[in-house]
């Protein structure tokens, strides 16, 4: 769903870029509460996995496919303020480095792709989890819905900035009927990515999923048949407990996901694209101002093969993106740190 330059007028992509601006800002305050020294390197992992799984887009209908957009997944992992600056992160590698979304729409981008899905999705996942039972099957069923619905909800945000500040005079009615309809089916996608996901992580360490604290599930064993529980043991505190081979195989994963396997993925164009074209939206679209970047349209320029050039730029994408990330919010961390010193200091 990466809007591309050219959709949005000039007065309502200045304005998107403030609220998105404004969206960024709150969470880098909100996320000095997310993140700890566990929590910060793989933030920008989840960012890292972001990115490759958007390499991966999936046939959804005739001449359609679809992608993650990553907000229900980050928010949920890692917490909706840091959510917000993982898919802001990844915005930014694509528009940048691979000309993917427009740069005078990334403010659209960030609130469309970033903020609402995000919000959308958090808030329907802590909602099931007041009604749900407090286990970690409720955590990854509520994950699903909140996924599916997010992304329909992003669509119906687009309509809504596009009525306001399209280029083209299409009926808005059509537009929205067609977005969300398609979207529906994307976001069947987005839903088992983010289950399975979120799934993997917590049957292996629940402590590291943000939408999961506070859950315990006991250990039981079976004995002559029957489940009991175990033997309570000395835990180790969770504060001690490695995140690198968590860190290591996501990690793997996201270059795997992103050097070959893209390879494989839909060629049709994704729903917004397929709408736009059907609608006439892209009528006025303009060139990228990233066009000529040597990783545009995710491949290496001057490699001719195409599972090389491809395979290049995914693994090439996905280095960044993690550097990029884990940096940022390294930086966050610190920052709380600091300031969490700091009022110590002036207490004593």
């Amino acid at each position: 769903m990466h809007v591309p330059d050219g959709f949005i007028n000039a007065p309502v992509s200045v304005a998107a870029g403030v609220a998105a601006g404004a969206a960024v800002a709150l969470s880098l305050r909100g996320a000095r509460r997310e993140l700890d020294e566990r929590t910060a390197p793989l933030a920008g992992l989840v960012a890292a996995f972001i990115f490759a799984v958007q390499m991966l887009n999936f046939p959804v209908a005739a001449g359609t496919s679809g992608h993650l957009l990553g907000g229900a997944l980050a928010a949920i992992l890692v917490g909706p303020y840091t959510g917000v600056l993982c898919v802001s992160v990844v915005l930014l590698m694509q528009g940048i480095l691979f000309a993917d979304g427009g740069l005078t729409a990334l403010g659209v981008n960030i609130t469309v792709m970033g903020v609402v899905t995000v919000v959308v999705a958090y808030a329907i996942f802590r909602g099931l989890l007041k009604v749900l039972p407090p286990t970690r099957r409720s955590v990854t069923a509520a994950a699903f819905v909140a996924a599916l619905l997010s992304v329909p909800a992003a669509a119906a945000a687009f309509t809504a900035v596009y009525a306001i500040g399209g280029t083209t005079d299409v009926a808005i009615g059509k537009v929205f009927t067609a977005m969300v309809s398609v979207h529906v089916l994307i976001g069947i996608g987005e839903a088992a990515i983010t289950a399975a996901t979120v799934g993997a992580v917590i049957a292996v360490r629940p402590d590291l999923v943000h939408g999961a604290h506070g859950l315990t599930a006991p250990l039981k064993l079976r004995v002559d048949g029957e489940l009991v529980d175990a033997p309570a043991a000395a835990a180790t505190p969770v504060a001690a407990r490695s995140t690198k081979k968590v860190w290591a195989t996501g990690l793997v994963t996201a270059l795997v996901l992103a050097g070959f396997v893209s390879y494989y993925a839909s060629a049709s164009p994704d729903g917004l694209e397929k709408v736009a074209a059907d609608k006439g939206i892209d009528e006025k679209v303009e060139d990228h101002a990233a066009a000529d970047s040597p990783l545009a349209d995710y491949g290496v320029k001057n490699v001719d093969d195409a599972r090389l050039s491809g395979g290049l730029a995914g693994v090439i994408g996905v280095g960044v993106t993690v550097v990029a990330g884990t940096g940022i919010f390294w930086a966050v961390r610190r920052r709380r740190t600091e300031e969490l010193t700091a009022t110590s200091v002036s207490a004593g």
